[in-house]
């Protein structure tokens, strides 16, 4: 016997169960337990769990940090490792109390000293027009253009008359004009300014209309072509668009409208040139007449006679005769429309240069082509 540890054969040193052996050639290094010390050679590490000599009490954490924390299980303590029982089956996880919940704190009501908050809502807290603002009031909440944007639409309604009598080559030139401001008085209307690019696409498809019009010989199919085309391309331009979906709807509603309306207006080049002349001319009186400080029924029943009166003139100078009298009210009535739209929601000041002059105008072409036909 020797006091000296048994050594075995050819050097070796006897087995270690918790001493690390160095890998093989050619084969690369372990990691049991995913520790960063475990890189340094030939260090022993101990990868179990410890005990205290003393009972330790838990330290919890202060409620407001834990009230909405998950719940962890043992292996969060050691970095995501569980020690792995003898027979190759997880240990158990040491069953942990839950802290109590802290419960939010109440927002104390207000009671006038301080700014409270208002119902949640899904579009968030929208601003309070000036048509709601006047409804609480006890106001109405239509203002109607007034005397000048009228005698800019009595002024383009001559130029429309008068260039109708001329031919249709010179009544393109007022029409573009017409067509403009319709488009961008129509988007100014739903408070969509600046909206250059459906501007401008509204617009193109009034100057595609007007020039397959004089191509096609004054076909009435070319407005509708050109109305199915654009309303097909103001959608397929909406759907590439990264806007919220409201958003898009509401733009798409818009282009199309603003590109309706301003085609449309196409149809005083597609109407007789008398019937032109006539509609024009009552459209004019009309609108003039309503501009007056008379009360609103007064005031729409004088429009529809002068129209009517108008157009019966017009119609005895163009050799429409008697007929005038009734075109000369159905567009009036038309352009009356168009000018009650113009003056709905507390309109602007440009909207009443843009929508107010423009609206009443595109609003009775219609009229003017259909009864134009049936009477000339």
């Amino acid at each position: 016997m020797t006091d000296q540890p048994y050594q075995g054969y050819d050097g070796y040193d006897g087995y270690d169960p918790y001493r690390q052996q160095p890998a093989p050639q050619g084969w690369p290094q372990q990691q049991p337990y995913d520790d960063p010390q475990a890189a340094q050679p030939y260090t022993q590490q101990w990868q179990g769990q410890t005990w205290e000599t003393q009972v330790q009490p838990p330290v919890a954490p202060p409620a407001e940090e834990t009230a909405y924390m998950p719940s962890q299980g043992a292996g969060a303590a050691y970095g995501g490792y569980q020690e792995p029982g003898w027979g190759g089956t997880q240990a158990p996880a040491p069953t942990q109390t839950p802290a109590p919940a802290q419960a939010p704190a109440q927002t104390p009501p207000s009671d006038g000293s301080e700014p409270g908050y208002g119902p949640a809502t899904v579009a968030g807290n929208a601003r309070i027009t000036d048509a709601q603002r006047a409804r609480l009031e006890g106001r109405s909440p239509i203002i109607e253009p007034g005397v000048q944007p009228a005698g800019l639409t009595a002024l383009l309604g001559l130029l429309l008359a008068g260039a109708a009598a001329i031919g249709p080559y010179a009544l393109v030139v007022p029409l573009v004009a017409l067509q403009a401001v319709t488009a961008a008085g129509w988007f100014r209307l739903n408070g969509m300014w600046p909206a250059r690019q459906g501007i401008a696409l509204a617009f193109a498809g009034a100057l595609t209309a007007d020039v397959a019009l004089l191509a096609s010989g004054r076909t009435p199919a070319a407005i509708l072509g050109t109305l199915g085309v654009w309303v097909l391309l103001a959608l397929v331009l909406q759907l590439r668009s990264h806007a919220d979906p409201d958003e898009r709807m509401y733009g798409l509603m818009a282009t199309v409208a603003s590109a309706a309306l301003a085609i449309v207006a196409s149809g005083y080049l597609a109407s007789h040139g008398d019937a032109v002349t006539v509609g024009a001319a009552s459209v004019a009186v009309a609108v003039l007449v309503r501009a007056l400080p008379l009360p609103t029924p007064a005031s729409v029943a004088a429009s529809l006679l002068v129209a009517a009166g108008a157009g019966a003139l017009a119609g005895a100078l163009t050799g429409l005769g008697s007929a005038g009298a009734l075109l000369g009210a159905g567009a009036a009535v038309c352009a009356l429309i168009g000018h009650r739209v113009a003056s709905y929601d507390y309109p602007s000041r440009f909207v009443h240069f843009t929508a107010g002059v423009a609206l009443p105008l595109a609003a009775a072409a219609p009229a003017v082509y259909l009864l134009g036909r049936a009477l000339v």
